[in-house]
């Protein structure tokens, strides 16, 4: 089953592209089938209620909709990264449980 994942960034294109290409290459070799959708944090209100998990490369303290949340600005830095992509597949794996 594919998981949604909706990433976002302060405009939803820079940086949200290189997390998203980080997020997908990383699932993909463990076997998760994903689909990444990029958007400003803005308009993640408006947006996550749809999607299996939110990623964001800055702060976001809005409405997820019980979306479940992950800040993946080491996804950025390099610094914890390994760790961020490990709650990432956890986070998705435990929604199949």
């Amino acid at each position: 089953m594919t998981k949604h994942i909706l990433v976002a960034c302060g405009n939803g294109i820079a940086t949200s592209t290189v997390v998203a290409s980080k997020i997908k290459k990383y699932l993909s070799e463990n076997g998760i089938d994903v689909q990444t959708t990029q958007t400003r944090l803005t308009e993640v209100p408006s947006k996550v209620a749809n999607y299996d998990l939110l990623v964001t490369t800055g702060q976001f303290s809005g409405d997820t909709h019980g979306t479940p949340y992950i800040l993946g600005l080491s996804l950025l830095t390099g610094v914890g990264a390994d760790k961020t992509l490990s709650e990432i597949e956890d986070a998705l794996t435990k929604q199949e449980s």
